[in-house]
């Protein structure tokens, strides 16, 4: 029920920016119904949809630790079913940039709301697998967004067919509201903020349901932490921790998200332009190629995912940033060689994607457990926004610029930056990675809120 519940969100994320990425060139022909050109909506219009996204993330992060997780991954999902909605009722360029605003802020909330309650409801021996993999599900929702595409560029109106799909997230988002209104809130928040008895009586149920399902007898808990109670925490104190407190393990969350965020949007914005510019691929068939590339990035954190808590996060999160950043280079250069077909670009871009959709998956589940609880679903906001801004609104409008040239030199320098951003995140990891397989969050990061303990090293 919580992985149904809160990890489909990630479908709908890689729906709307496939959605988006597929249908530029069908929103930009004549008849469509908007003035607005391609470019504009894989640029300007992406940029719009991850500032979004920033500003949501940070605003529902806030009131996520201050109100619960439970109230924000509802309304979080509300938001983004208002603004998809609206984005398909579109009417012109204006109205489309403010909706897809809408729609971001919807998303980014989500990834602050959900991240920090799949972290406080999964046991610590298969946190790392289960956050991974859900994060990767993105490439579910873009392997569908793609394939949907398929049949809306070729047998329906250009008028309205693009609505259809906008439409169709909405039914989507719909389903999975019905699923999440059971999953409980996180009883870690519940008994911080004063209500331990609601808290008690979750983790009661639970153990209970354990017991009989099973047939065993859960052990006594052997350890404790006394917490000092309390409603609310302050903004100030939270920024405190995070940057006094928690200055390295900052660092590593800026460079996760940075590094993730400029290697995507160096491939994922701009792949339909890339294909029609220098392979003629149909705008029409755009959506198999892409599919193909999405399943590859499904497939990454579906297979590598179990290594995070055998082998390692150090080891793992490292090893995936750098050589899917090595890899880029290598598509770099037989790109500029002109050795490429539309085929084995597309695969290439496959097998980069392979092992960078289970490093991005790591800097979710990195930034979700190695702050203390009272401030979690804030340092998700927050790094997710700041990286995400850096890589996600200077990303697109960069790349776009490069791509639209039409000039090989200025892609391949897009795939360059992308890359080198990546392996130098991964470096960061090395050096200032936290071992956090296996661990309670509360070893992890001592809540602000105990007493009697010692605090966590940076």
């Amino acid at each position: 029920m919580i992985v149904i519940g809160l990890g489909t969100v990630w479908i709908l994320d890689g729906l709307e920016v496939t959605i988006v990425g597929n249908l530029s060139g069908r929103l930009a022909e004549p008849g469509s119904g908007l003035d607005i050109t391609q470019s504009q909506v894989t640029g300007l219009g992406a940029a719009i949809y991850v500032l979004g996204a920033c500003f949501g993330a940070l605003f529902f992060g806030w009131l996520t630790d201050r109100f619960g997780r439970k109230k924000l991954f509802i309304l979080t999902l509300a938001v983004y079913l208002f603004g998809t909605a609206m984005t398909a009722l579109s009417f012109d360029a204006w109205w489309f940039f403010i909706f897809r605003f809408v729609t971001g802020a919807g998303i980014g909330g989500e990834y602050a709301a959900i991240n920090s309650a799949i972290d406080e409801l999964i046991p610590a021996k298969y946190r790392g697998r289960i956050d991974i993999v859900i994060n990767g599900t993105y490439w579910a929702g873009a392997a569908f967004g793609a394939l949907l595409t398929v049949p809306i560029l070729t047998a329906l109106p250009v008028s309205w067919g693009w609505r259809v799909a906008f439409g169709l997230g909405v039914v989507l988002g719909f389903v999975i509201l019905l699923v999440r209104r059971h999953v409980p809130e996180s009883p870690r928040w519940l008994f911080i903020h004063g209500r331990g008895d609601e808290a008690e009586k979750l983790v009661g149920d639970v153990e209970r349901t354990v017991e009989r399902e099973d047939n065993v007898t859960l052990e006594p808990v052997d350890k404790y932490i006394t917490i000092h109670q309390r409603r609310t925490i302050g903004f100030g104190e939270i920024a405190k921790t995070l940057i006094k407190q928690y200055p390295k393990r900052s660092a590593l969350g800026l460079s996760l998200f940075i590094g993730q965020a400029f290697l995507y949007n160096a491939i994922t914005f701009g792949y339909a332009q890339i294909l029609q510019t220098f392979f003629d691929v149909p705008p029409g068939s755009t959506g198999y190629y892409f599919a193909v590339i999405a399943v590859g990035n499904l497939f990454g954190p579906l297979l590598l995912a179990r290594l995070f808590d055998s082998v390692g996060r150090k080891i793992m999160i490292t090893g995936t940033y750098v050589l899917s950043g090595v890899l880029l280079l290598v598509t770099a250069w037989l790109f500029s060689a002109g050795v490429l077909t539309a085929v084995t670009m597309t695969a290439c871009w496959c097998v980069v994607l392979f092992f960078a959709s289970a490093g991005a998956s790591s800097a979710y589940l990195t930034v979700s457990e190695i702050f203390p609880m009272e401030t979690r679903a804030l340092a998700i906001a927050f790094f997710y926004a700041i990286g995400t801004a850096a890589g996600g609104i200077t990303g697109p409008l960069l790349f776009a610029e490069l791509v639209g040239t039409g000039q090989v030199g200025d892609t391949v320098l897009a795939f360059v930056i992308g890359a080198s951003l990546m392996i130098a995140a991964g470096l960061v990891e090395a050096f200032l990675g936290v071992k956090a397989e296996r661990k309670s969050l509360e070893d992890l990061a001592t809540p602000l809120t105990a007493t009697n303990t010692k605090p966590t090293p940076t």
